[in-house]
């Protein structure tokens, strides 16, 4: 039964929270932190003061209050510390604040706010102890808290809460309803949120205006227990903050009406504020807020966990032995990688990896895994934004996090795993379904953009395996590897390439063909592999050799085997990819060997493809051995 928060809110408790909470001291901490972010942004001459003060109350009580946060300030990154999750990451000034007030951070250095050399940007990011993921894209935060609330609950039994900051604004953004139903149908009680509805947006008043009721009946809607406060009366914000500790089953969202630019001045309060710094209203408003603040020294302790912990500097690490597959059967990638997973999981002692997937188990064969250990599976349904900013927030708390879809639907969600990327998020990304090769479905369910997305993310590794072996050890290499992997998968069946004991790194290419004749370098990976092996055997036949390389690690690519395999072959290669031109094996390959000035010839998906038998889809695009030979011959002529 959800709570709408019905007697919550009396004049009668709220003269008892009077008596027993000082109320006092924390309106001042509030106007002090609205003081420090008026002075950050003026110094910084840019950010967002106005929307800073709206939350003021909530961050102070938070906080600063017996009823908010346990969290030990000089020791942020304890395991049983509550979090405080900045949603609306441009009030980045006001969490700084609240954290140098906590002693955690010097109160003096807050002034060098979007300075080049200072540890406090823009928005939050991991170089201060205290934040855990990078935030600013909104919409964001409510799904990081259920990755890490998920954790804490179901993995870790830690009894810590999660509050998250959301603006009203980025409400609009549907990855909040994601999460929203994610952490109801989750029974994620550990989550607190507060939805600051301060009305304006960056260009415009909300959608909901200051309708702080449509605002309720929407969470509830989504299975959350709702209750709306004045969001500046601290009183209210300590028995909304105590109403949400006992409730139990759901989450608990505080609804508060605020205003933007509030105790600033009376000319603040206005959309055209958004990002600014005061100017000449800067004088003023300080001038308001000293006379607001009865006591500038006050100090208030923060409440510790009663006990402490860290997530694990490093694992042990993976080891896993690949299946024995006959030679002479064909395998797909996806099968091997399922069979893998399943064997990293058989070897996770410490329950630290785990699977999920966005409704596609039984495509991506997570479902392997997941049948096996369904404790260390989380179905995310079909909402893939949701399910990477979850698998962050997983990786927040220790874990690794391996996500699963088709290869086309990760570009739905590029953002989150550029958020993942900026944070250094120890998240693992795995595609299926890649390239023509998967056929009759057709365009809209080929990943053919999928290397070039990952590609694009700082110090990520993009693993292409060709056979199931390959793919077995695709998954040990990305356990052990601390930071984002993207692991490529087929559909289709496909030749076994490799012996059982075949060695693979990260950064390491595999020459499969090889002489001393060789006069073109082949280089590709995944379903053309095999084809390229038919080709260069068909052609060595003809007494035309060629060298077969497989790129096994698009990136970091192996520099050093694709300029070998180039100087041997006369500078002559071709690259053979199932992926559209722009991004994928052509270019990595090229960024390789730029200093060599190889001439590079490229077989890609040049255009939009269509639905067809998986070897017609191939063929359209001279993807197979047939393509492939009469492309060498070109070259040769």
């Amino acid at each position: 039964t959800l709570c709408r928060g019905e007697g919550v809110i009396t004049p009668e408790l709220k003269e008892k929270v009077a008596k027993e909470h000082p109320i006092g001291a924390l309106e001042d901490l509030a106007n002090i932190l609205r003081l420090e972010s008026v002075e950050m942004t003026t110094a910084a001459k840019s950010g967002h003061p106005t929307s800073c003060a709206s939350m003021a109350e909530y961050t102070a009580a938070a906080f600063f209050d017996k009823s908010g946060l346990r969290i030990d300030p000089q020791d942020p990154k304890n395991l049983w510390n509550d979090k405080f999750l900045l949603s609306k990451g441009h009030c980045a000034p006001i969490l700084y604040a609240a954290w140098a007030l906590a002693g955690t951070v010097e109160r003096e250095k807050l002034r060098t706010l979007r300075k080049l050399d200072s540890v406090f940007g823009g928005h939050p990011g991991i170089q201060l102890p205290f934040i855990d993921a990078a935030s600013g894209s909104l919409g964001q935060g409510l799904s990081l808290a259920c990755g890490m609330a998920y954790c804490s609950k179901y993995a870790d039994s830690i009894d810590n809460r999660y509050h998250v900051i959301i603006g009203d604004g980025e409400t609009a953004e549907g990855q909040v309803w994601e999460a929203a139903t994610f952490a109801a149908f989750n029974k994620l009680d550990n989550i607190v949120a507060f939805l600051d509805v301060n009305r304006y947006g960056q260009s415009n008043v909300n959608m909901f205006d200051h309708d702080v009721e449509s605002h309720r009946k929407r969470w509830e809607a989504f299975g959350w227990n709702t209750l709306v406060i004045d969001g500046h009366c601290v009183a209210e914000v300590i028995l909304a903050n105590e109403w949400a500790k006992k409730n139990k089953d759901a989450p608990s969202i505080i609804i508060g009406k605020t205003y933007k630019g509030k105790n600033l001045s009376e000319n603040i309060e206005d959309k055209d504020w958004h990002g600014k710094a005061l100017g000449e209203y800067h004088d003023a408003a300080v001038a308001h807020l000293k006379s607001l603040i009865k006591d500038p020294n006050v100090k208030l302790p923060m409440n510790k966990p009663e006990k402490t912990g860290v997530r694990p500097a490093k694992y042990e690490p993976f080891l896993i032995t690949p299946n024995a597959y006959p030679k002479t059967k064909e395998v797909a990638t996806r099968t091997g990688y399922g069979t893998g997973l399943k064997k990293l999981a058989d070897a996770d002692k410490t329950n630290t990896v785990f699977a999920l997937d966005a409704d596609t188990k039984t495509s991506t064969f997570s479902n392997v895994m997941g049948n096996a250990y369904p404790q260390k599976f989380v179905e995310c349904y079909i909402a893939e934004q949701n399910m990477i900013t979850i698998a962050h927030g997983m990786s927040c708390r220790g874990k690794i996090p391996f996500t699963h879809t088709f290869a086309c639907f990760f570009t739905r969600a590029f953002d989150q795993i550029r958020m993942a990327g900026m944070s250094e998020a120890n998240v693992k990304y795995v595609g299926s379904h890649c390239g023509v090769s998967i056929g009759p479905d057709g365009p809209t369910q080929m990943g053919l953009e999928d290397i070039a997305l990952f590609r694009a993310v700082p110090k990520s590794v993009v693993l292409y395996p060709s056979d199931p072996i390959a793919a077995e050890k695709a998954v040990e290499l990305a356990a052990n590897y601390n930071g984002p992997v993207y692991i490529r998968t087929n559909r289709p069946n496909s030749a076994i390439i490799y012996e059982q004991n075949e060695s693979f790194e990260i950064g390491k290419a595999k020459v499969v063909r090889k002489s001393d004749n060789d006069k073109v370098t082949i280089v590709t990976s995944g379903m053309t592999l095999s084809e390229a092996v038919v080709a260069a055997d068909t052609l060595a036949g003809e007494g035309i050799h060629v060298r077969v390389v497989d790129l096994f690690s698009v990136k970091p690519v192996d520099a050093e085997t694709l300029i070998a395999a180039g100087k041997a072959t006369e500078g002559r290669m071709l690259t053979v990819e199932d992926h559209y031109p722009e991004g994928g094996v052509h270019e990595a390959v090229m960024s390789g060997v730029a200093k060599a000035r190889f001439e590079v010839h490229q077989l890609a998906v040049d255009r939009i493809p269509v639905s067809g038998e998986p070897l017609e889809c191939l063929d359209m695009f001279h993807l197979r051995s047939k393509g492939i030979i009469a492309k060498v011959k070109d070259m040769l002529k």
